[in-house]
């Protein structure tokens, strides 16, 4: 899978787009707003720019794009108008994505973003904000030598820039059968692999952001993580696990195979390879009735599947949670930045507007960032994919009502050298 052509947010104002389901990642970064205004604010002291110039990788598209921005803005205008009683600097943002992300919804909400900007100064002259879009991909360089000032990242940095090639054998086979992501069932290679990656990936970006920001620039960089060296815990890996099983479940079956496509409701796990994980997955739980392609499935019918095997061995998440001690260690072999904090949080968990269960906010959230792989991939419909995601919420609330499921974040605070 080529991931710059291919991995984007879903795109639009659509039900289904990232920009109308991104709430969980906004909590992230309202979480530790405080620590990113800070690093913005002292930076700006000490430097007294004319122009500061702001770099917002991995921006992604909807509401959250600009709701930084304005909060950069205000605080500096506070900081020159209360602080320094100087005139506020002209500000340069540059918003990277991949090519494919969905800048077009970004550039067509600037008008009103300009204008609420006036309103907000009771109609006068809005301040000089001059925006502009960059894409490619972070893993690697963007912007001229010493040109930036601040660099934010938000909920980006865990997405690797490739699968790691190492999960696939001399012939092409997977050696992660059965597993999207790093599972208990997965050889240790496939650890090691993913972890290579991320060093990879880690040290590419520091070194070409040392390139980019002036001397004494800084770096917020929101990520997720994991809290030790397990790389299987009821976190972020979990998430992976479960949409793993949501997969497995709309496999294709084999007709003859009468073990594997008489899947009903009776409580019994049809998925070995989730029963040695201390996990059984009963279908009594995951009666919709669903609607798999054009047949309307209810309690006790065959369950006709809509994913071919061979596909679903082959997919794997271009992602990686690492653990404090594991970013530590590449911030400090790369050596072009002193890293001044590194949190752990945990989001907190919230209602949502639309009366809907904790599984399902979680499943439309996971839908936006997926959507594009996985139809690529897979080569299914919307429809296929509406009942894919069915079955994943209902999981997720299904494993919440056992035990809490803990998502780790992370968030660094990395001055240039």
């Amino acid at each position: 899978m080529d991931v710059e052509k291919l991995f984007h947010m879903a795109g639009g104002t659509g039900p289904t787009s990232y920009a109308r389901n991104s709430s969980l990642q906004k909590k992230a970064s309202d979480t530790v707003k405080h620590i990113t205004l800070e690093a913005l604010q002292q930076l700006y002291l000490e430097i007294d720019p004319k122009t500061i110039n702001i770099a917002d990788l991995g921006c992604s598209s909807g509401p959250n794009t600009l709701a930084i921005i304005k909060d950069f803005v205000q605080t500096v205008e506070m900081t020159s108008r209360e602080i320094l009683q100087n005139p506020a600097p002209e500000f340069h943002f540059y918003l990277n994505d991949l090519p494919t992300n969905d800048f077009n919804s970004v550039f067509k909400a600037l008008p009103d973003f300009h204008r609420q900007l006036r309103n907000e100064r009771g109609g006068g002259s809005s301040p000089s904000v001059y925006i502009a879009g960059y894409p490619g991909s972070f893993y690697g360089r963007l912007f001229p030598n010493n040109s930036l000032h601040f660099i934010h990242s938000s909920n980006s940095l865990h997405w690797l820039s490739k699968v790691p090639p190492t999960l696939y054998n001399e012939m092409g086979e997977s050696i992660n059968k059965g597993n999207i992501y790093i599972s208990e069932s997965s050889p240790s290679a496939v650890s090691k692999a993913y972890f290579k990656q991320f060093q990879e990936d880690f040290t590419l970006f520091l070194r070409s952001r040392s390139e980019e920001l002036v001397v004494g620039g800084r770096m917020v960089l929101i990520l997720l993580g994991r809290i030790g060296p397990d790389h299987v815990d009821r976190g972020n890996s979990f998430f992976w696990e479960l949409l793993s099983r949501s997969l497995a479940i709309l496999v294709s079956q084999d007709p003859g195979d009468k073990h594997n496509s008489q899947i009903g409701c009776e409580p019994k796990c049809h998925a070995p390879q989730f029963e040695s994980q201390g996990s059984r997955l009963c279908w009594e739980n995951l009666c919709l009735p669903i609607r798999v392609g054009t047949s309307s499935l209810d309690c006790g019918t065959g369950l006709k599947g809509e994913i071919e095997k061979e596909k679903l061995d082959a997919y794997h998440a271009h992602f990686y949670a690492p653990s404090k001690e594991e970013i530590e260690g590449e911030v400090g072999r790369e050596g072009s930045f002193k890293l001044d904090q590194l949190d752990m949080f945990q989001v907190e968990r919230q209602g949502h507007d639309r009366g809907e269960s904790y599984g399902s906010a979680v499943a439309r959230t996971v839908r936006a960032i997926q959507e594009s792989t996985i139809i690529h991939h897979f080569g299914i419909g919307e429809g296929v994919l509406d009942n894919l995601f069915e079955i994943y919420g209902r999981l997720v609330d299904e494993e919440m009502a056992k035990e809490e499921i803990k998502p780790l974040t992370f968030v660094l605070l990395l001055r240039k050298l």
